[in-house]
């Protein structure tokens, strides 16, 4: 019977996560309509960076201090946090959050074409083939389309995400460099490296005492930054032990649907029947790309989350 109860638990856990993290599109979403990207991005970090270091305090552990280890840090903050989470902001400007949630899944496929193009360690099989091509015809449909019809402003916006994704996937390379730390040390350091980065990108070119915020933005910002990141890097590096890599993963199933149907309930936005397709598509690249478990690091593993 307690095995039944712990495992209904994390499930709920697994739930919850993949919920918080398909809900951080539609904060995105509403926080930029009165916050601009690199200030919205700047205090999610700083905010989502501090509360991470009281959990590691309350855990009794430190960040490392050695030069070397913040400097993969502020790698790891570029590529996983400072650009990708700025570029989906500036984004979100112009497409829907749902949108913005199916070409942020891509991570998995890019993070394959990456490794097989660069390290070359990732071995080549038919399931994989097709989650590449499945994955990459999901958003030919969602983006060609577009292109074909000349909309500029959203092509762009479309392509930011998925260049954003593209460093998702390098940040899950890289992360393989944190081996021996706690999982949540990188994710901490990360953080507080990009809010390193960002708030004086702020100062400078949003002039954040300048602004007039929403209450909807403000309550949006909280949101993502206590909940869709504090607290979800939180959950998942507790499913990591509890679940195991592979069972944390697979939320990634599930926050695609979520954050596509959260922003149709709570932005009032629709699906068009090309991106209904090309979900359908990328979710079964995803799932050929992730479902038999690949061997990879807690680190690694936590990159490309929103």
């Amino acid at each position: 019977m307690p095995t039944t109860t712990n495992t209904t638990r994390e499930l709920a856990l697994l739930l919850m996560l993949a919920t918080l993290w398909g809900a951080s599109y539609t904060f995105i979403k509403i926080g930029v309509e009165t916050i601009p990207p690199i200030t919205l991005i700047a205090a999610r970090t700083l905010i989502a960076g501090m509360i991470l270091l009281a959990v590691l305090a309350w855990r009794g552990l430190r960040l490392p201090t050695d030069a070397a280890t913040w400097v993969r840090f502020l790698v790891q903050a570029c590529l996983n946090s400072a650009i990708p989470f700025t570029l989906i902001a500036w984004a979100e400007q112009t497409v829907d959050a749902g949108l913005a949630a199916i070409l942020n899944s891509m991570t998995p496929i890019f993070a394959f074409l990456l490794t097989a193009l660069i390290t070359r360690h990732e071995q080549v099989t038919a399931r994989k083939l097709f989650g590449v091509v499945a994955g990459l015809a999901g958003i030919s449909l969602i983006i060609g389309m577009q292109a074909l019809n000349g909309l500029g402003d959203a092509l762009w916006a479309q392509l930011a995400v998925v260049a954003a994704t593209v460093c998702y996937a390098g940040a899950g390379i890289f992360g393989k460099n944190f081996k021996g730390l706690d999982p949540m040390m990188p994710a901490a350091g990360s953080l507080v490296c990009g809010a390193v980065i960002l708030i004086p990108l702020s100062l400078v070119v949003d002039r954040p005492w300048t602004l007039r915020p929403s209450t909807d933005s403000m309550l949006a910002l909280l949101g993502l930054a206590v909940f869709s990141t504090a607290l979800a890097f939180v959950i998942y590096f507790r499913l990591i032990h509890t679940l195991g890599s592979v069972g944390a993963t697979a939320q990634a199933y599930l926050r695609v649907p979520i954050g596509v149907a959260i922003g149709v309930i709570f932005l009032g936005e629709t699906v068009t029947s090309t991106a209904g397709i090309g979900l359908v598509c990328v979710i079964a690249g995803v799932i050929a790309m992730t479902l038999p478990g690949r061997k990879r690091s807690m680190a690694a593993a936590g990159s490309g989350s929103q």
